[in-house]
């Protein structure tokens, strides 16, 4: 029962959210409630909705604070010359430019955090996208595709198959480094691809289809008075000072010396401070991100609430335990490649802990009695499951970050990027397979 109601929850929020018939903050807090007095735990579900928000408060101040932080230095003019750097190396035509969004988007998640790597490209290259009226939803693809590809051995996903599995982080990536050339190859061949598609709808001078922008986003053509407005804001004398701000707080956060929340508010206050020192031009600015940083913490604490009611409820562990053991004698000897197929969309159901600690070891148990070694279906899983699915999995607070400055809404970003994200897992997939990394 528990199983069934948990599939229902997962399936009802993703046709909520990819509908747009509801916000997904109303999504994400309703449907679990539900399903909780479904299963007769309505009065253990405040104690879960606490203790998920309790998990996601770190996470959620995060992103509060580099909104806040990325804004500020945004105001003052940091990332004007990487906008005027790539228009130097791409021009402006979109192909190069989509290109050139997932090259930037692959340099800067090395460190392995999606949110680092959304928070410094999306900022730096919508201005670029809005001024030749290219697609947002292409802006948010073309990242996605590249952070998602990238599941290098200190990636979250490496490392979580690495500690259920036993096996160094190593053991698991180092087979699979032809296959993540494979997928590199898709994600720049897919992000020309559509950088030329949108080089012909600019010159056939065809209106942008329905592309769900957030209506709070959405702007007019900027005028006299608000370009002198917005280079009143900037601080061109203190560029050297606010790049070496904002490379220690990334430096910080990368290293782990302290927690990204600590490193994001000092750097907030140090900004506020150094470049607009009056108090009133501090309220300004952080008036002005407000609205932004105070939908995004709203969104991550219903995400906090949906998470801790699924996982305090044992709904994910039932589901776990259900599907490893609905796998018939017929596909037993098969795993990795069920494994594969299905890894990106699993991305949608569960979290990556839950997968991790709990699906993934059951099946490798379940594929040793078929001769299938564990690794293997590590591997598998590594090729989609929270690594090309993370970027619009509802359950990874970085699919709202993505879209969310993107400037998109969360159904319209999932609808356009998750056909493409599946191929590039299933592409990756057939590699393993011809490469000899995966048994067929």
């Amino acid at each position: 029962m528990l199983a069934i109601i948990g599939a229902c929850a997962i399936v009802s929020l993703l046709a909520l959210i990819l509908s747009n018939r509801v916000s997904p903050i109303a999504a994400l807090i309703l449907v679990p409630v539900v399903a909780s007095v479904a299963i007769g735990q309505a009065g253990a579900m405040p104690g879960q909705v606490i203790a998920g928000i309790t998990r996601i408060a770190p996470v959620g101040g995060m992103f509060i604070f580099a909104i806040l932080f990325f804004g500020i230095m945004t105001d003052a003019g940091l990332l004007a010359p990487v906008v005027r750097f790539v228009l130097r190396l791409v021009g402006e035509r979109p192909s190069r430019i989509t290109v050139g969004t997932a090259a930037l988007a692959l340099l800067i998640h090395l460190d392995g955090s999606g949110a680092v790597c959304f928070l410094v490209t999306i900022p730096a290259l919508r201005p670029l996208y809005d001024d030749l009226g290219m697609d947002r939803r292409i802006l948010a693809c073309t990242a996605s595709m590249a952070a998602g590809v990238n599941f290098l051995p200190w990636t979250g996903p490496t490392l979580r198959a690495s500690a259920a599995l036993g096996v160094p982080a190593t053991t698991l990536f180092t087979p699979m480094l032809g296959v993540q050339g494979v997928g590199l190859a898709f994600i720049f061949a897919a992000s020309w691809w559509l950088g030329r598609r949108e080089e012909l709808r600019l010159a056939a001078g065809r209106a942008l289809p329905n592309a769900g922008y957030s209506s709070e986003t959405l702007s007019a053509p900027a005028t006299d008075d608000e370009d002198e407005a917005v280079l009143a804001l900037r601080r061109p004398r203190l560029l050297p000072v606010n790049a070496a701000i904002a490379l220690v707080v990334i430096g910080v956060m990368i290293s782990g010396l302290v927690e990204p929340v600590v490193g994001f508010m000092i750097g907030t206050a140090l900004a506020l401070l150094i470049n607009y020192p009056d108090a009133a031009a501090q309220r300004a600015r952080i008036d002005a991100h407000a609205r932004a940083a105070l939908l995004m913490a709203a969104i991550l604490l219903a995400a906090g609430a949906f998470t801790g009611i699924m996982t305090g409820s044992g709904m994910i562990a039932a589901m776990a335990s259900s599907a490893a053991g609905a796998v018939p004698d017929s596909l037993g000897g098969h795993l990795p490649v069920l494994m594969g197929a299905l890894a990106m969309p699993l991305s949608l159901i569960f979290d990556p802990d839950s997968f991790y600690f709990g699906v993934l070891p059951v099946i490798a148990h379940v594929g040793q009695h078929f001769g299938t070694p564990p690794i293997a279906i590590g591997q598998a899983a590594l090729l989609g499951q929270m690594t090309t699915g993370f970027p619009v999995s509802p359950l990874t607070p970085a699919t709202f970050l993505v879209a969310g400055l993107s400037g998109i809404e969360l159904g319209a970003h999932q609808r356009f990027t998750i056909p493409w994200l599946f191929g590039a897992s299933l592409l990756m997939l057939a590699a393993a397979l011809l490469l000899g990394v995966l048994p067929l």
